[in-house]
Order: structure tokens, then sequence, then C-alpha cells
């Protein structure tokens, strides 16, 4: 698994300052790019920057953060996690990403989801009603704008093209795409369909229940006859040096989050017996870094990966936290983790 890919992905959490307050937007971007430029320096494979429109979320626009981070480094791939594709126009999301691509030299990505939060439906105009048709028209354009120069399309969802241009193009290496999957059968049937790599959501649960979808997309290529497309994990975590102090720094924001976003959606208050059941059982990479990199080379075999990323930010954490766990993911965990899979492989052998 020496070709394992591991990145992190933030959706920029408005976070406390030295004062305890809330940090407006602005500087919490800036922040962000901070972020992204530590990740490239300590070996982090790819950052991915997650589109909301709400006010504990201050990245509504990745693409122009993307394009601050690509800016100051030099290796790292520059990607959304997710792009609500649902609720935007596939020429625009193709005309920011493939500009992204071609000022960064090629580091762009994308992940194409429908969206978790719902705020970007009513801001742009696009009826919830519509929400699989949505998706599905527009991902079916999108990926056609990857693979042809020249477009002739007709949809419910949006204007027709006949023979369009769509400027500026990609480069010989194309643009990376891939489609966000929360653990439906239909979505996982959807990203094979498409020719394309899936990415899975999974922020809570034992990741082993979703080994079913990963064996069905294998059973869906085949029925196909499409090539095997790499399969990623998006799970949420927090590194420090010890065991305790990562779940102590962790624990009182990841209750903020959850219980403002349960509170939304009718879920009762998150239990500080249900966060500690997450990390020893569940999807929340928490821990020094040994303990974190054993989970997650846990979580490459099960479900056979080929990409992992961390989202390391957690509700308001302060950004002197975020930064030492990018840090401690790219200089130890990221390292642990390879030695411990391409350890695996040899016992095998």
């Amino acid at each position: 698994m020496s070709d394992l890919s591991m990145g992190i992905d933030t959706f920029g959490d408005v976070t406390l300052g030295a004062g305890g307050a809330l940090l407006p937007h602005d500087q919490v971007l800036r922040d962000v790019v901070d972020q992204g430029v530590l990740a490239d320096a300590v070996g982090i494979d790819f950052i991915g920057l997650g589109e909301h429109h709400r006010v504990d979320f201050a990245i509504s626009s990745p693409e122009v953060v993307l394009g601050a981070i690509g800016a100051r480094t030099s290796r790292i791939k520059l990607g959304s996690a997710v792009t609500v594709l649902s609720s935007d126009d596939p020429v625009r999301v193709f005309q920011r990403f493939s500009t992204l691509n071609a000022i960064s030299g090629g580091r762009a990505e994308v992940v194409l989801g429908r969206g978790s939060f719902t705020e970007s439906f009513p801001l742009f105009g696009q009826n919830l009603e519509d929400y699989d048709l949505l998706f599905e028209e527009k991902l079916d354009l999108f990926v056609q704008l990857l693979r042809n120069p020249e477009i002739t399309w007709s949809g419910k969802t949006r204007a027709g093209l006949t023979q369009q241009r769509v400027y500026p193009t990609l480069g010989a290496g194309g643009l990376g795409a891939w489609v966000g999957v929360g653990g439906s059968p239909e979505s996982v049937v959807r990203a094979v369909r498409h020719d394309l790599p899936m990415m899975f959501a999974i922020i809570g649960g034992d990741p082993v229940r979703f080994k079913p979808y990963v064996d069905l997309y294998h059973r869906a290529t085949a029925q196909m006859n499409r090539p095997v497309r790499l399969i990623g994990v998006h799970s949420p975590g927090h590194i420090a040096e010890t065991d305790v102090e990562a779940m102590e720094q962790n624990w009182p924001h990841y209750k903020v989050l959850h219980d403002k976003i349960g509170g939304e959606r009718g879920w009762p208050p998150v239990t500080r017996e249900r966060f500690m059941g997450e990390i020893a059982q569940g999807s929340l990479y928490v821990g020094a870094p040994e303990t974190v990199a054993r989970k997650i080379a846990a979580t490459v075999r099960t479900l056979g990966i080929a990409r992992f990323d961390m989202k390391y930010s957690s509700g308001p954490m302060p950004h002197g936290a975020m930064m030492k766990s990018i840090q401690l993911y790219g200089e130890q965990v990221i390292p642990m983790v390879r030695d411990m899979l391409a350890d695996a492989k040899l016992a095998r052998v």
C-alpha cells in the first residue's frame, strides 16, 4: 500500500480566538490558508475544503481559498470536500476547477456531492423537491465536460448545450474528480455508471459497515464492464502528543459541533460516552500518533481503500490545536500508517 494517499479536510469551521470569542470569517479563512501551507510542508498528500453556506463554516468558495493555498505550496493536491454540484452550475464548477488546475500545475481535484446541508438550495434558487434529479443531471453534464472538448447536452434542470466548448480547457493530465458517497447503494452504482472514483463520508459507526458498499462497487464494475477506480474514506479526527490530551482537546468542540447540527435535525445531545465509543470502535480518529495510525491502517485494510482523508477541524477548536494536529499527522501518523501496511503486506507474502 505504498501508493496510499493520505489527506486532510476542513469545512473552515469558525474557531475560538485567544480571548475565547469566535473569530470572524476573514480570520478563519486566513488560518485555513496557513493550515494548507503547513500540510504541504509536512508531507500531506491532499487538502480538501468543503463548501457550506452557514454561519458556523467560513468556506463558501473552496476554489478561491485553494488558489491561495496553491500559490504558497508546490506539491500538495488541492480539492473540494465536497462541492455541492446539485445547487451549482456544472459549467461554472468545471471552469473554476479547470482554472485552479491550470494555475497550480495540475494539482486540482474535485469531490462532487449532493450535500448533506441544504442551505445552498434556496440560496441559489433550487427546489429541494428536485434533489435527486438535480444531482443526476448535473453530474452527467460535468462528466461530459471532463471527457469531451465539445458538448451537446440537454436536460430539465438547466439550458441545453449544442456543440459548446468550455474554457479554460484541461491540460494533458485532465482533472481529478470523485463522487462523494454517504452510504447508499444507489450512490455507489451511480459512481460506477459514471466511471468515477468514490469517496465515502464515514462520520460515525464502525467503518466495517461500509464493506458491503465496497463489495457492491466491485460487483457493479464487473457487471457494467467498468475499470476499478480508487475508493477513499473521509472521517473526522484529531491528534495530540497523548491519547488523553487529544481526547480532552477534541471533546468540548466535538460536542458543540454535534449538538448544534443535532439540534437542527432533531437528534439528542451527544454524550461523553458516545464520544468515547466512537473513538474506541467507531469512525473518530482521535489520539496520539500511534493510536490514530493503527486505526487508519485497520480501516485501509478492512475496506481496501487507496485514500484516507482526516477532517481535522471540529467545531470551534482553536487554530493552534489544529496546526499541531496537522503537524503530527504529516510527520508521524502518515509514515507510521505506511510502515504498518508495508509490514502487513510482507507478513502475507
